[in-house]
């Protein structure tokens, strides 16, 4: 059950495009007991599956600058592969380590520009103007 509801907001997120291994990949170390290096593997298999259903949506809605896509998609496997291999290399308690201090860096950083955005809109006078 446990793991249905993980999946579930998983793939929310993850069609959402910020990406549900944000969610999957802590929940399984943390819920599971599941080694990093098999917990980021297991997200790359689920990721493909979700990411083609929440691609189609995308491209039906508009959302996807082919060129774009095509530039990043390139790069991004190079970077994959580079990932892959790096992953491969670091000790499992070292990759959990780096990959929640990148959680916590984005993290930091969303509050920092809501808190930004959040002061905008307060200082912003009726009718939009400031």
């Amino acid at each position: 059950m446990l793991n249905g509801v993980i999946g579930f907001l998983s793939g929310v997120i993850g069609g959402m495009g910020i990406g549900g291994g944000a969610i999957l990949i802590p929940a399984l170390t943390m819920f599971f007991g599941i080694e990093q290096h098999t917990a980021q593997g297991l997200n790359v298999a689920c990721f493909i599956p979700t990411a083609i259903f929440a691609l189609i949506i995308h491209i039906k809605n508009k959302n996807v600058d082919i060129k774009t896509c095509v530039v990043i998609g390139l790069s991004g496997i190079v970077g994959a592969v580079a990932g892959s291999y790096l992953a491969s290399i670091v000790m499992s308690d070292m990759l959990r380590k780096l990959f929640g201090g990148f959680l916590l860096i984005i993290g930091v950083l969303e509050i920092t520009k809501g808190i930004k955005l959040f002061k905008e809109k307060r200082t912003e006078k009726p009718g939009g103007v400031r």
